[in-house]
C-alpha cells in the first residue's frame, strides 16, 4: 500500500472531465492506496503543497490536469525518487502524449495504480532552467531562479504567441493558439540572440527559438520533433527571420514536425544551452506596442521570465508512474 498525494486542477480541460477524474482517483483508492488530496487555491500554494508532500515522505505525487499542472508537480519531484503520476485532464497534454500515458483518465488512473503495485517506473530526463540576474521569480520555480520543465521552452515568436494565448479567454483549446499566431504575425519583428551551445556560439537574429526535452507543446505543435527524453540531450530549434507569408506556410507543418526540413530552420543537439538577448541594430524596426528588446521564456506553457536563461539536460531526473 502506497501513500499518494494528489494535486488536482479543477479547471483543467475547461472543467469537462469531472467524471473521468473521479474514475481515475477511484482506481487508486480501489487498489488500496491511501489518497491524500492537496489543498491549494493558488498556483503558489499548490507548488508549496507539492513540495511539503514530497518532504513528508509520500510514495507518489499524482497531478491531475494539463501541462501547467504537470509543471507544478515537476518542481517538487525532480531529482528525487518519488514517482510522478499524470492524469492528463488538460487541453494539450503534450507531456503525457510524449510518454505514452493514456489520455483516457480512468485508464491513466489504472496505469498509475498498476505501476505502484508492481514497483514499475519509467525514468526520463528533465530540463533544468537557471535564470540570469534579471529573471523574474517563477511561479512554480525555486526562489532564486531554478525551474524544471518536461516538454519545451519557447523563447521567440512562439513565446510571444504563448503569452498572448494565455491572456485570451476565447476561443478555447488549439483555436486559441491559432488566433494568437495570427495576431502576433501582425507585429512580427525578429529579435537578436546569443545562443551558447556545448561547442558553438551563435549570434544572430531569429524569429523563433525553442528548446525541447520532448517533441511538442501547445496541444500538438511538434516544434522539436526528434527530441527524446531519454538521450541526455536537448533539442534546440532556431528559425532565421522569414517573411510573414513563409511563417504562415510553415505553421501547419509544425503539427507534423516537417518544418525542420525548411532551409531557414536549424536543429541542434546539446547538453546545455544559454539564451541571451542582444540589442537590435539601430536600423531594426521596433515593435510598436512595447519598443523593448525583452525576450521572455515560457516552459511547459508557463511564464518563466526574461532572458538570459540557461537550460541543462539532467538525465534520469524523473520517475514516472507509467
Amino acid at each position: 500500500m502506497s501513500t499518494v498525494a494528489v494535486l488536482r486542477n479543477s479547471t483543467a480541460g475547461r472543467g469537462r472531465q469531472k467524471d473521468g477524474i473521479g474514475a481515475a482517483l477511484r482506481a487508486l483508492a480501489e487498489a488500496g492506496h491511501v489518497v491524500k488530496t492537496l489543498d491549494a487555491t493558488t498556483r503558489e500554494e499548490a507548488a508549496d503543497a507539492c513540495r511539503r508532500a514530497v518532504a513528508d515522505g509520500v510514495d507518489a505525487l499524482v497531478v491531475v490536469g494539463g501541462d501547467g499542472t504537470v509543471h507544478l508537480g515537476l518542481q517538487a519531484v525532480a531529482g528525487t525518487s518519488v514517482g510522478l503520476g499524470v492524469v492528463p485532464a488538460g487541453t494539450g497534454n503534450d507531456f503525457a502524449r510524449a510518454l505514452g500515458i493514456p489520455l483516457d483518465l480512468a485508464a491513466a488512473g489504472r496505469t498509475i495504480a498498476r505501476a505502484l503495485d508492481e514497483g514499475r517506473r519509467t525514468i526520463v530526463d528533465l530540463a533544468r532552467i537557471t535564470s540570469g540576474p534579471t529573471a523574474e521569480p517563477g511561479r512554480a520555480g525555486v526562489p532564486g531562479g531554478t525551474w524544471w520543465f518536461g516538454a519545451v521552452l519557447a523563447a521567440g515568436f512562439d513565446a510571444l504567441v504563448n503569452e498572448r494565448a494565455n491572456a485570451m479567454r476565447w476561443p478555447k483549446g488549439r483555436r486559441r493558439y491559432d488566433l494568437a499566431v495570427l495576431a502576433e504575425l501582425i507585429s512580427m519583428d525578429p529579435r537578436h540572440y546569443r545562443i551558447t551551445l556545448d561547442d558553438t556560439v551563435l549570434e544572430q537574429p531569429a524569429c523563433l527559438v525553442a528548446v525541447g526535452n520532448t517533441p511538442s507543446y501547445g496541444g500538438g505543435l511538434r516544434m522539436c520533433p526528434d527530441a527524446d527524453p531519454t538521450d541526455g540531450l536537448l533539442d534546440v530549434i532556431v528559425a532565421d527571420p522569414v517573411s510573414r507569408l513563409t511563417l504562415i506556410r510553415l505553421y501547419p507543418s509544425v503539427f507534423r514536425g516537417a518544418h525542420v526540413r525548411h532551409p531557414a530552420v536549424h536543429s541542434y543537439r546539446t547538453r546545455s544551452v544559454t539564451l541571451e538577448s542582444l540589442p537590435r541594430p539601430a536600423t531594426a524596426r521596433r515593435r510598436p506596442r512595447d519598443g523593448a528588446d525583452v525576450i521572455v521564456g515560457y516552459a511547459d506553457g508557463e511564464r518563466i521570465g526574461p532572458l538570459p536563461l540557461t537550460v541543462t539536460a539532467v538525465p534520469a531526473a524523473l520517475h514516472v508512474l507509467a
